[in-house]
């Protein structure tokens, strides 16, 4: 039997030493939205996967939409993410930032002095949100997003990158899923607007096309990768009848961007509507670069679809979480810990940092 699953690989210009990428999870650990040692030794920890991918980490003030959510938009920031980068690379390891702007997702809380809460639309995401202060409190209606808006949003993407290299990482993954501000405005859901930004195919692809095309002007196609969700439901968004059609297109594009990865979301495994298997094999045989399989997997199911060529890397989350040291267990067949629900989102080491190895 093969084990594709704990062979090296390349992605683009870097050498990873499994196949193994560790999802990007939200774990609200970074007071006044700055990386901090305690996130170096979570991640450390994790080192043993080929990739780590960071938590959601805002390229603007204005996308801090959660609690204890990292920045990259200033020094202090850059400082905090080196001490991670350093940590993660001292233990033999590689590791993206993901650049998630949460947009609608958002509350005013949770937000530093004049920041605001935007989208494409005024549309309100449904449900609640968490905030330190208050509790639980429902979503606000976004500000409708100016050109001059788009336009400042789209270079904060591009100086989130550059900022990310500055910072000692290998690379980015634009967050373009689970209902953030780049699925917003692909979305019909949250993107309702009549000018050049939605409507069509062409015209909802647009914003994630310019950030896309912002990022790898500023660091390098090979540095570059995005993550999507298609038929995700995460945050309000919506199917339609277009939905195979955009991210087919939208591939398109990515592809002449020369794209280094695409990182397919299926949360079917946690209730969402699944990806079905057709478009997954139509993104995969569209898109020229690597593609990370995800979605409740466990070694025997990633090593049949490694083997038959349906992704080149897997992504695991929740098992990352509390196991941290998961490419061991997952060689040796060993039983897994399960995470506590109750800290995921919770400041301190407390159900982060402490699993035992």
């Amino acid at each position: 039997m093969t084990h594709p699953l704990f062979t090296p690989a390349q992605l683009g210009q870097i050498h990873l030493q499994n196949r193994v990428v560790m999802s990007p999870m939200t774990r609200d650990r970074a007071i006044g939205n700055v990386p901090n040692e305690l996130m170096a030794t979570y991640y450390r920890q994790r080192s043993g996967a080929g990739l780590i991918i960071t938590e959601g980490t805002s390229p603007s003030p204005n996308g801090l939409g959660y609690a204890r959510i990292p920045g990259l938009f200033n020094e202090a920031q850059v400082a905090g993410w080196k001490t991670v980068t350093d940590a993660v690379h001292g233990a033999g390891g590689k590791i993206f930032v993901q650049l998630m702007h949460t947009g609608r997702v958002s509350h005013a809380l949770n937000l530093p002095e004049a920041a605001r809460v935007i989208g494409p639309a005024a549309i309100v995401t449904p449900g609640e949100m968490w905030t330190d202060q208050s509790g639980q409190q429902p979503f606000p209606v976004p500000e409708v997003m100016s050109e001059k808006d788009i336009a400042d949003t789209i270079t904060e993407f591009a100086t989130a990158s550059k900022l990310a290299i500055q910072a000692g990482f290998d690379g980015v993954e634009l967050h373009g899923a689970n209902g953030y501000l780049l699925e917003q405005f692909l979305n019909v859901a949250s993107n309702q607007r009549t000018d050049r930004w939605g409507g069509s195919v062409e015209n909802r692809i647009r914003f994630v096309e310019a950030v896309a095309k912002a990022s790898v002007e500023a660091i390098g196609a090979d540095r570059v990768g995005i993550r999507l969700s298609p038929y995700g439901v995460f945050n309000g968004s919506t199917p339609d009848a277009q939905t195979d059609e955009l991210y087919l297109t939208l591939i398109e594009r990515l592809n002449t961007l020369g794209l280094l990865y695409i990182h397919i979301v299926d949360h079917s495994s946690m209730g969402a509507p699944p990806v079905s298997p057709e478009l997954k094999a139509k993104l995969r045989a569209a898109f020229k670069g690597t593609y990370i399989l995800s979605g409740g997997y466990d070694a025997a199911r990633a090593n049949a679809d490694l083997a038959e060529q349906r992704g080149d890397l897997v992504a695991f989350g929740r098992p990352f979480i509390s196991n941290p040291n998961l490419v061991e267990k997952l060689k040796a067949s060993a039983s897994l810990q399960a995470p506590d629900p109750n800290t995921f989102y919770t400041p301190g080491e407390k159900g982060y940092t402490d699993y035992a190895a």
